[in-house]
């Protein structure tokens, strides 16, 4: 998958604003030269008096501001232009010696800080995640920590509220239906229904009628008229979940409601409109199913207009602490049990096994892991009671680093410490052991500030 195009680059005449406030003339006129480079539109104020009058006839789209003005300090700027930029990303520059106050800053509601002297290359990746965030592009972590997982929420989030047909393609298990549901929550839809069907599950002469609905009197044993999954879907989702075990008879009904938007129920003569959006995932290769004769390849072609590949859980080890303790957290606030994590032993077996059901099989070792404790700590006799025998063979590289699994599970720590102060940073950082300074500057690192600061109150 290619990178993402910066962020100016994504609506051709539209480049964002990006105001820069700077006395000292050689960083402004750096930071200018840089932005219009990159394709932004810079403007450039020197004091906080002449930002303040500028901006009250433009506003930006993001503002970058030093702390130190030769005629009022950050602080205060940011104070009296409070209702000016509400809802404007504002990124401030600061010394070493000014670092409390930019969290202060931070606190009252500013995005980030960049500590001097900084590469102007983090000015600009700073900039580009900012405007990605307030825009809904950027990745939270919703599907996973990895990179790989990154790309494919980055990926979602762009394509929400295009109509166009998903194809998501994975192992089974990786986490399909996840991702469809992620793009309905997202999506102006998702107020209207998710409707899932597992095309694999009905009897192959049923899922005509199923999925389109059938006419009273229509065959034996219809006695009233039926709605199939098509109709009930609405303004939704309509979700096909392993299309590719329908029937070659039912994709040539499928084609021509995914091409016309029309259908009709089994007995029917009247043309019924579809208004769903369709969102299909398989786990088999349609390419071989169609020069087996078994898939349409014409109904490919329609289907597979953006194609989603979830990657299988060994091939994303950076998301197996993190679903371990998702999951821990779901099944033991559903039993009412008082589990509260997983031994040493056991993440290090966690992270050493294959994980040949990927995400499903990981969150039923879990279900029964919690349902079968009996203290607060879960061991790997718990999550693998079958023993040795499960990982004989080696997983395939990439093998994750130990840093990547120890910032894995330093995140989830201080994510979770978070969730149990209510947000209050000052509480979190007692629990912690640590500087509300040095609390900070981790869930910078970790990307736990991309939502709503109001919340983390002191």
């Amino acid at each position: 998958m290619p990178p993402d195009p910066p962020a100016a680059a994504e609506a051709p005449g539209t480049a964002p604003i990006v105001a820069v406030i700077e006395d000292d003339p050689i960083m402004g006129e750096s930071l200018v030269d840089r932005l219009a480079l990159e394709g932004y539109r810079p403007v450039w104020w020197p004091t906080g008096g002449e930002a303040l009058a500028a901006l009250a006839g433009v506003r930006p789209d993001l503002v970058v501001c030093d702390i130190r003005l030769p005629d009022m300090n950050g602080e205060d700027l940011f104070q009296a232009a409070a209702s000016r930029l509400r809802g404007v990303p504002v990124l401030f520059m600061t010394g070493f010696g000014d670092i409390g106050q930019a969290v202060r800053l931070v606190k009252a509601g500013a995005d980030d800080y960049l500590t001097k002297p900084f590469a102007i290359a983090d000015v600009l990746a700073r900039i580009d995640q900012l405007l990605r965030s307030r825009r809904g592009g950027a990745p939270t972590g919703a599907l996973g920590v990895s990179p790989a997982m990154q790309r494919v929420e980055r990926l979602l989030r762009r394509v929400a509220d295009v109509d166009s047909t998903l194809l998501i393609t994975g192992e089974s298990g990786a986490g399909k239906e996840v991702a469809a549901r992620f793009v309905h929550q997202l999506s102006k839809r998702a107020q209207a229904p998710f409707m899932a069907v597992n095309c694999a599950a009905i009897p192959g002469d049923l899922i005509d009628s199923e999925l389109f609905g059938h006419e009273k009197g229509a065959f034996t044993g219809a006695h009233a008229t039926h709605r199939g999954y098509a109709e009930r879907a609405a303004d939704g989702v309509l979700f096909l979940d392993e299309v590719a075990e329908l029937p070659l008879p039912v994709q040539a009904k499928l084609l021509r409601l995914v091409q016309e938007r029309v259908f009709f129920r089994v007995g029917g003569e009247k043309a019924l409109s579809c208004n769903a959006r369709l969102v299909c995932a398989t786990n088999a290769d349609l390419e071989s199913r169609v020069r087996e004769g078994r898939f349409r390849q014409d109904l490919l072609y329609r289907i597979n207009v953006i194609p989603v590949v979830i990657p299988p859980l060994r091939e994303r080890r950076e998301d197996i602490l993190p679903l371990l303790v998702a999951y821990l957290r779901h099944y033991a606030d559903s039993f009412g049990a008082a589990v509260h994590g997983f031994t040493p032993a056991a993440e290090a077996r966690a992270l050493a096994h294959g994980w040949p059901g990927s995400v499903r099989e990981l969150r039923n070792r879990v279900e029964r892991a919690v349902a079968l404790a009996d203290g607060p700590w879960i061991g790997t006799d718990l999550l693998f009671p079958e023993g040795d025998a499960a990982d004989t063979v080696v997983p395939a590289p990439p093998w994750p680093p130990l840093a990547a699994v120890r910032d894995a599970v330093e995140r989830e720590h201080i994510a979770a410490t978070l969730r149990r102060s209510d947000g209050q940073m000052a509480k979190a950082a007692d629990l912690l052991g640590v500087g509300r300074t040095t609390l900070w500057e981790k869930m910078r690192r970790f990307g736990l500030v991309a939502g709503p600061l109001e919340r983390l109150r002191d």
